[in-house]
């Protein structure tokens, strides 16, 4: 398996041309992406068993909003359905990669809140008061967990793309997908901050500006500013994904 090492600057390209990817098909682009997460949001409802089971799909799902993804890149026409044409490729070593990732991110949980006391823990379990916000054992959490999942995240990256359309085993998904992150941190770091620029501050910017004019003007804008950046987002990851491995050849993209 071969990845392609680019320079830093790509990272900033991914999310041009991930939004010029989803311009030329927006309809379809923002229901896969916000189908893939309806359906996660739905099934992790389930009492009990419905998390779990959300993540085991995880893999399977995101592998059909990538589908559609480069079935508009390459010009194939596609309905709704392609949202769950990862069911046809792979499907053992996907929902094992989506278990492995559970299990990853439970042991990240764990060890964070040996490391932290449970600070962080409390923090994602509800409204955390100002004398916990200040807790320096927060700060280590924090770090922790951000040192912890990082590689877990690599690893998960590109691996539903690698088991899906080049058939590779759940180990060697996660193997190659950590390795392909390694080789190419600058552009990732790159995409990390440009992530932050565009998606995070520059739209809570625009929002505040407006906030002060008028708060309807503000609510209006912050309505649609999901609808477009998250399908922008995902298209990214396809492009990411393109650049770094390529696409394989005689492959179905949806069945």
């Amino acid at each position: 398996m071969q990845a392609n090492r680019l320079p830093m600057q790509r990272g900033w390209a991914w999310l041009k041309e991930g939004a010029l990817l989803w311009r030329r098909n927006p309809a379809l682009l923002t229901f896969l992406a916000f189908g893939y997460l309806l359906i996660l949001l739905v099934i992790s409802l389930f009492p009990l068993i419905g998390q779990p089971i959300a993540s085991l799909l995880m893999p399977v799902i995101s592998l059909g909003v990538l589908n559609g993804c480069r079935a508009v890149d390459t010009g194939r026409k596609v309905g709704p359905e392609v949202l769950l044409s990862g069911f046809k490729s792979n499907v053992p070593a996907l929902v094992t990669i989506g278990g492995i990732y559970l299990v990853a991110t439970l042991l990240v949980l764990l060890l964070t809140s040996l490391a932290d006391g449970g600070a962080l823990l409390a923090m994602m379990s509800g409204p955390v008061s100002e004398e916990a916000a200040a807790d320096p054992a927060l700060t280590v959490g924090l770090l922790t967990a951000l040192a912890l999942s990082t590689p877990v995240l690599m690893a998960y990256w590109f691996a539903p793309v690698l088991a899906g359309w080049w058939g590779l085993s759940a180990p060697k998904a996660l193997f190659f997908s950590y390795y392909a992150c390694l080789r190419n941190w600058r552009p990732f770091l790159a995409y990390a901050v440009g992530l932050m620029l565009f998606g995070a501050f520059l739209p809570a910017l625009v929002i505040g500006v407006a906030g002060l004019v008028s708060p309807m003007l503000a609510t209006l804008l912050s309505l649609p500013l999901p609808l477009i950046l998250i399908p922008i987002l995902f298209a990214s990851f396809y492009v990411n994904a393109r650049e770094i491995f390529g696409l394989p050849e005689g492959v179905a993209d949806a069945k």
